[in-house]
C-alpha cells in the first residue's frame, strides 16, 4: 500500500506563459523607442492577419503611450478579392474608432511585379501618412517574416551588408520619400520612418492574438502559391530547419541583429569592441547580446552573466563603444 499523499506543491511564481501580443509589441516600441505620446503612426493594413493584428495592438496601445492611430490600405488592382479583404480592415478601424481611408494604385502586369507592387504600396502609404503628419509608417513583420527574408537573401548570394534586414525601424528610402511628396510640401516625407512593432513576435503568436480576441482576417492566396520562392521557403525550407534546429528563426534574427548594428558602426570602428555585435573573445547568447544592445541604445550599464558564472560590467563611455569590466580583475583575482 502506497504511503498517503503529501500535500500538493505550491504554485509556481512568475510568469507560466508566454507574452502576450500587446505585451512583445509595447516592450519593442518603448527600447526601441519606435513612437511616443503624441505621435501619430499610419499603421499599414491589408486585411490579412498580420496587418489586423497590428491594427489591434495599436489601438489597443493608445491609453498606455499616447499615441494616435490611423489605418490605411492599399489596392494594387491586381485581384478581385482585394477589396473584400480591405474592407475587413475597414471595419475593423470602425469598431476601434480609428480613421481609415484607401488607395489605389495601377501596377501593370509584367516582369517583377512583386517588387513594383511594393513599391507603389509604399509610395502611396509614404504619401498618406505625410498627409495626416504621422511620424512613422507600421508594417506587420514578424520574426517569422524576418527569418524568412534572411534565408532569400542567402539563397541569392546575399553579403553582409544584404543580410541586414527588416530592423525595428528603418528610414524611408529617398526613391519613396520623393515619389510619396507629390503635391506635398517638400521633404514632409523625409522625416517618416518604417516601423515594425511585431518584430519579436513569431506568426503563432498573431494568430492566438487573433483567436483570443474574435479578429476576423483574410488569407492572401498569393501566399500559398509555390510559383515564389518566399513561399516554399516559408512552407518547405523554414520548417526543415526547425526540425534541426528549433530556434533557428530566432537564431537568424539575431544574426540580422548582429549585422545590422554591424552595418551601423562608424567607419574605422574597433571590430573587437562590443557595440551590438558579438566579440570573438567573449562567448554571448541571443539574450545577452540583445539586453546589451537595448542597454546601449538608452544609454544604461549594465551587469551580464555569461557562461561559467562569470559576471561582467558593460558600460557605455561613448556613443558608439561599449566597455567590458572582466569581474574577476574588479574583484583582484
Amino acid at each position: 500500500m502506497s504511503p498517503p499523499a503529501g500535500p500538493p506543491p505550491p504554485p509556481r511564481r512568475g510568469r507560466s506563459h508566454p507574452p502576450s501580443l500587446i505585451r512583445l509589441a509595447e516592450r519593442l516600441i518603448r527600447d526601441e523607442r519606435l513612437f511616443a505620446r503624441g505621435d501619430v503612426v499610419l499603421c499599414a493594413c491589408s486585411g490579412g492577419p498580420d496587418s489586423t493584428a497590428l491594427l489591434h495592438v495599436l489601438s489597443l496601445l493608445r491609453r498606455r503611450i499616447g499615441h494616435e492611430v490611423v489605418a490605411h490600405g492599399v489596392d494594387h488592382g491586381l485581384r478581385a478579392a482585394a477589396a473584400a479583404e480591405l474592407a475587413i480592415a475597414r471595419d475593423l478601424s470602425e469598431q476601434l474608432g480609428v480613421p481609415y481611408a484607401e488607395t489605389r494604385v495601377d501596377v501593370a502586369p509584367g516582369a517583377n511585379l512583386q517588387a513594383r507592387a511594393r513599391a507603389a504600396r509604399f509610395a502611396a502609404l509614404a504619401a498618406a501618412a505625410a498627409a495626416h503628419g504621422a511620424r512613422a509608417i507600421a508594417t506587420g513583420h514578424t520574426a517569422d517574416d524576418r527569418a524568412e527574408t534572411v534565408l532569400l537573401r542567402l539563397l541569392r548570394g546575399a553579403g553582409p551588408r544584404g543580410l541586414a534586414v527588416l530592423p525595428p525601424r528603418a528610414p524611408l528610402s529617398p526613391g519613396i520619400a520623393g515619389a510619396a511628396c507629390g503635391g506635398l510640401e517638400p521633404g514632409s516625407a523625409a522625416s517618416i520612418e518604417l516601423i515594425r512593432p511585431l518584430l519579436q513576435a513569431r506568426r503563432a503568436d498573431v494568430l492566438a492574438h487573433l483567436g483570443r480576441h474574435r479578429l476576423a482576417f483574410a488569407e492572401d492566396p498569393s501566399n500559398r502559391d509555390p510559383r515564389f520562392t518566399r513561399v516554399r521557403v516559408r512552407r518547405e525550407l523554414l520548417p526543415l530547419l526547425e526540425d534541426l534546429s528549433p530556434a533557428i528563426v530566432e537564431h537568424l534574427c539575431a544574426l540580422s541583429d548582429m549585422l545590422v548594428a554591424g552595418r551601423d558602426r562608424p567607419p574605422g570602428g574597433d571590430p573587437d569592441v562590443l557595440d551590438g555585435s558579438e566579440p570573438l573573445s567573449i562567448p554571448l547568447g541571443r539574450a545577452q547580446r540583445f539586453a546589451i544592445e537595448r542597454a546601449r541604445k538608452l544609454g544604461r550599464p549594465l551587469r551580464v552573466r555569461v557562461r561559467g558564472g562569470e559576471e561582467i560590467a558593460v558600460g557605455f563611455p561613448e556613443e558608439s563603444s561599449v566597455l567590458i569590466e572582466d569581474g574577476s580583475a574588479r574583484r583582484g583575482t
